[in-house]
This record gives C-alpha cells, sequence and structure tokens, in this order.
C-alpha cells in the first residue's frame, strides 16, 4: 500500500473512531467549519462543483453561484459528520432523523410482491435513507458499492453499510447483476445511486440541457423482473430532519428495443433527479465531472 492509500484509510479510520464519539452540536460545528476552510481554500473539487451548480442555475450570478458551493460544502461536510456518527446513533435517533413523502410508492410497490428499485443522485445522505429504511420501516435491501483504493477503504465501507442493516455487493466482478435480480425476484428491494456512470455501458440523457450518462442497471432490472423503478430525492433544510420524496414509478415502455425501453426510462429517471436538484441545488454533492462537454477527451474520465 503507498503512503497516499495508507493516509487516506487513516483519515476515515480517524472520522470513523472520533468524530462518532462526538456530541452532535460539536460534530455540527466540526463540519461546518472544515467545508468553510474547503471552500475557502478553492481545490479542484470546489471549483467542480461550482461549475455544476452553473449548468443547474444557469441564470445564477457568480456571487450567487459563490453562496451555493459554499452552502454546498457545508451539505457535503453534514453527510459525512452524519455518516462517521451513524454507527453510534439509537435506533430512535436514525428513525426520527428522515422524513419522507409519497412513502407509499414504496410500501404499495412491495407489498405487491414485485420487488422495487430506489434509484437516487447523490442528494443529502443516502447513507442516513437506508438506515431509515432498515431500521423504521424494517425492511432489509441490497445495494452495490464501487470498489475503492485502497482495497481496506473498501472494505472499511461494506463494514460500515453492513452495520446498518444493508446488504452490500461490490461493483465489480460482474455477478451484482444477477444477484440484484435474484432478490427482486423474491420481491426484495434494491437500492442503487445512479446519477453518474462514466463506462462505454452508461446510457446518454439530456440533463439540464446537455448530454450526460447515467447508469443502464435500474432500467435493466426493472425490465428484467418485473419491479417497480421508483426515483426518489433528498435534501436538508434547517433541521436535524433529512427529508425526502418517493417520485412516481418510472413504467417500462410497452414497445421497442431493450435499448431504445432502456433509454426511454433512464431518461425519466434524470428528468426527477433533476426536479429533486433544482429544488435543492447545494444538497447536491457532485464534486467530480459529469456531462460527456466537461470530460477530457484524452482520457474519457475526470
Amino acid at each position: 500500500m503507498s503512503a497516499q492509500d495508507r493516509l487516506t484509510d487513516g483519515l476515515y479510520g480517524l472520522g470513523w473512531s472520533t468524530v462518532k464519539k462526538l456530541p452532535e452540536p460539536a460534530a455540527v460545528r466540526l463540519g461546518r467549519t472544515i467545508a468553510d476552510l474547503a471552500w475557502k481554500q478553492r481545490g479542484k473539487g470546489v471549483q467542480r462543483l461550482e461549475s455544476n451548480y452553473a449548468r443547474v442555475v444557469p441564470d445564477a450570478s457568480p456571487e450567487r453561484l459563490a453562496e451555493l458551493s459554499r452552502a454546498g460544502m457545508r451539505s457535503y461536510l453534514r453527510y459525512w459528520m452524519e455518516s462517521f456518527r451513524l454507527p453510534a446513533w439509537s435506533a430512535e435517533r436514525i428513525k426520527g432523523g428522515v422524513e419522507v413523502k409519497d412513502l407509499h410508492h414504496l410500501t404499495e410497490g412491495l407489498a405487491a410482491g414485485k420487488g422495487v428499485v430506489l434509484a437516487l443522485p447523490h442528494l443529502a445522505n443516502w447513507d442516513l435513507a437506508g438506515a431509515w429504511v432498515t431500521t423504521k420501516l424494517g425492511i432489509p435491501f441490497t445495494t452495490v458499492a464501487e470498489r475503492l483504493k485502497p482495497e481496506t477503504l473498501y472494505d472499511r465501507f461494506v463494514a460500515y453499510r453492513e452495520g446498518l442493516g444493508m446488504e452490500v455487493l461490490p461493483h465489480s466482478g460482474g455477478t451484482a447483476f444477477g444477484t440484484l435480480a435474484r432478490r427482486l425476484r423474491d420481491g426484495g428491494l434494491v437500492c442503487l445511486v445512479a446519477d453518474r456512470d462514466l463506462s462505454a455501458s452508461g446510457v446518454e440523457v439530456d440533463f439540464f440541457g446537455d448530454t450526460a450518462r447515467m447508469p443502464a442497471g435500474p432500467a435493466l432490472l426493472a425490465q428484467q423482473t418485473g419491479a417497480l423503478l421508483l426515483p426518489v430525492t433528498l435534501w436538508y433544510d434547517d433541521s436535524p430532519v433529512m427529508r425526502g420524496r418517493v417520485h412516481s414509478p418510472v413504467d417500462v415502455p410497452e414497445s421497442g428495443t431493450r435499448a431504445e425501453k432502456t433509454s426511454v426510462m433512464t431518461q425519466a429517471l434524470a428528468d426527477a433527479f433533476a426536479t429533486g436538484i433544482a429544488d435543492h441545488p447545494q444538497d447536491w454533492h457532485m464534486l467530480q465531472r459529469l456531462w460527456l462537454a466537461d470530460l477530457d477527451p484524452a482520457k474519457g474520465t475526470t
């Protein structure tokens, strides 16, 4: 393991071991302080966040974009402070930490025995939402995790999410899709973060007026298993409670090839994500390049 990898793994380990012991007000203050320092330094992540916000709020002045990026960094650090502390939260704290509109789409879908795919963007705290689903609703679910470097960091994230009641599959290796399909055919729940896919299998969508690429997996799983596909958006307000909304189901088109159906359904997901992001842009934690026009043509990646 390189020195950089050891440092990265050590910092995350410090977060989970130390931040979770802080009183909540102290953790909130720490997160805000770190966010403001990072924002003032205007590193690549902050600049990219601001550039992405410029697409979401195209008429924003430079001053407004600066305000948004500062609020965005505070929201991003709120995500991390909550995530580091989640393993120490009581069941009651988790149950009271989220409020979701139109939850009936999820509960009715599961009650019908069809299986449900929840697809969401990088808004607010998707880990907290997952913990709320397993704790408040008592519903287990399966998700996937990108293989991070170093491997020890990936193992930390898997252990963290499994500790919150999730079944976590590695994104790479080729077996995740089949396992997810089996869970859905058994009437289970699958949750996938689905607003960024730079792989060759990504589906091109119109997103805030330009082309981006999003994963085909949610649409393909719904087609192959008959599961209900539901977009979800999350946001913070000024309270300690995170808010969320389950959007109306994305239907499988009655005609067209599999690729054509997948394109239509993924565009519908993108449209639902855009609604939530436009309403709460500061809670969209996209510190990477997303739109194809922003990618380095020599590398094809960020």
